[in-house]
């Protein structure tokens, strides 16, 4: 026997959220403005949810990290802070974080759907992740990367800034910013992220960091190069 729900409609609370009805917000949970959750998604606290973020149907944020050593282990105080201006679709889990503070995703971020984030993932500003990918915990992609349909990364990885993995690859080690990573090829730069993001000017200093190891002269390149090699040598892990 099946039973259809019809005539189910938004419920606009105070500061204009959207909240279906069938969702489900237990524990600690700190909603700004603007927000829509869709129908039977999940949120457990402790949370923090910025302002403007679109949440799609059948999403699960807050549930345990998924950790072998510790299956079981007590959440109940272990923080998500999600940022503004996201979009997060159907299917879609980000898991409460384990070995650290916080699981966190920053703004403008696109989950697509069936996306998995891990515990104590660290997201930056402005990512595309696309359908299916799966991410090892305690990873970290930082600002305009793009993870194409399907791939996976090892645990404890650092994608840099305004990089690109491609579709099913599996990513082991620490991606350079601006790189393009397709199994079987040289690491390539990632030039439609260099014409999106308005880094035309510094093309030439892309090249010759990615490609020739020169270090960059430009302060935004300087600033984006220092943070990846900062947070890369405490992931303990090695660089494509």
């Amino acid at each position: 026997m099946s039973v259809i729900l019809s005539g189910m409609e938004f419920q606009m609370d105070y500061k204009g959220n959207k909240i279906h009805p069938t969702a489900v917000i237990e524990g600690k949970v700190e909603i700004g403005e603007g927000n829509e959750i869709g129908p039977y998604s999940v949120l457990y606290g402790p949370l923090e949810l910025g302002n403007g973020n679109w949440i799609g149907p059948h999403v699960t944020i807050g549930t345990p990290g998924q950790d072998t050593r510790n299956p079981r282990y007590d959440s109940s105080e272990s923080k998500i802070q999600i940022g503004s201006n996201n979009i997060i679709r159907e299917y879609t889990a980000i898991q409460k974080p384990c070995y650290r503070d916080i699981t966190k995703i920053g703004d403008r971020v696109f989950l697509m759907q069936s996306v998995h984030v891990p515990h104590d993932a660290v997201i930056q500003d402005d990512v595309v992740i696309t359908p299916m990918v799966v991410m090892g915990g305690i990873v970290r992609v930082l600002a305009g990367a793009n993870l194409a349909v399907g791939c996976s990364v090892h645990q404890y990885s650092v994608i840099g800034h305004y990089s690109i993995v491609a579709m099913g690859a599996a990513l082991t080690k620490n991606l350079r910013p601006f790189s393009k990573y397709v199994p079987g090829k040289a690491i390539s730069v990632n030039d439609y992220a260099i014409d999106k993001y308005a880094f035309g000017e510094v093309r030439e200093e892309i090249y010759a960091y990615l490609l020739e190891g020169v270090r960059p002269r430009d302060a935004r390149l300087l600033q984006i190069v220092d943070e990846f090699e900062s947070v890369s040598a405490e992931s303990g892990r090695s660089v494509y």
